[in-house]
């Protein structure tokens, strides 16, 4: 005759489920032990890449910033060509290989703009337009120099209608740029050679109401004669 089953108590109940759970769990982890690895080793992976990227980052910076600073006496002399190449036997290594070593790094991008201005004064328009839309800074007033840049490049080559599009561009960045009147004024001059009088009225008269006070609105006034005339 068989013995009657003994009923299970909740706490015996409780106890058997949590051996139960702990098998599973062990075996699943048996079983995927490999893949939890790889993943754990994966997410340590990321975080030593974000951890190091920071850090060459930052050094890039650093590094950027020292070597800008030997040579902008040199471009702010005039001297655009040696400010781009370098000087042989001194440190002054030249802002084409400050951008080469560091550009992408905030210091690196503030050098490119300096290349691509040195590239403008030295005539040498298609390089500076390559180094004013290779740009990749984040700073509002980099930014619209940048485009700026590309469209006195443009002015340059005549294509007045580009021109006027970046120079439009350039002072919708952000209200802060001191520079946002000369880039309306120049904008509206460039609609003026090809004869859109309407959008040259329109950023003509932005000048006046919204920067009355600027050098660029004294200039305002002799340009929408010339609409009206």
């Amino acid at each position: 005759m068989l013995a009657k089953k003994r009923k299970l108590s909740k706490k015996e109940i409780k106890e058997d489920k949590l051996v139960t759970t702990f098998y599973e769990a062990k075996e699943f982890y048996e079983e995927k032990q490999t893949t939890i690895f790889s993943v754990i080793g994966i997410v340590v992976a990321i975080v030593i890449g974000v951890v190091l990227y920071t850090s060459k980052v930052d050094e890039s910076n650093l590094s950027a910033s020292v070597e800008l600073s030997r040579v902008l006496s040199t471009y702010d002399a005039g001297l655009y060509l040696q400010a781009i190449e370098g000087k042989a036997g001194t440190q002054e290594i030249g802002l084409a290989r400050i951008v080469d070593e560091y550009g992408g790094s905030e210091q690196g991008e503030l050098a490119r703009i300096y290349l691509a201005n040195a590239y403008y004064y030295t005539e040498q328009y298609d390089k500076a337009m390559e180094e004013y839309a290779n740009f990749s800074g984040n700073h509002n007033l980099l930014v619209a120099s940048a485009l700026a840049g590309k469209a006195g490049c443009y002015e340059t080559k005549k294509d007045y209608e580009s021109a006027a599009k970046y120079f439009s561009k350039a002072a919708n960045v952000s209200e802060y740029v001191p520079s946002n009147p000369n880039y309306l004024l120049n904008a509206g001059i460039n609609y003026l050679k090809i004869k859109n009088s309407n959008e040259a009225k329109n950023v003509l008269n932005k000048v006046k109401k919204e920067y009355g006070t600027s050098l660029s609105a004294r200039e305002v006034d002799k340009y929408l004669a010339l609409i009206n005339s």
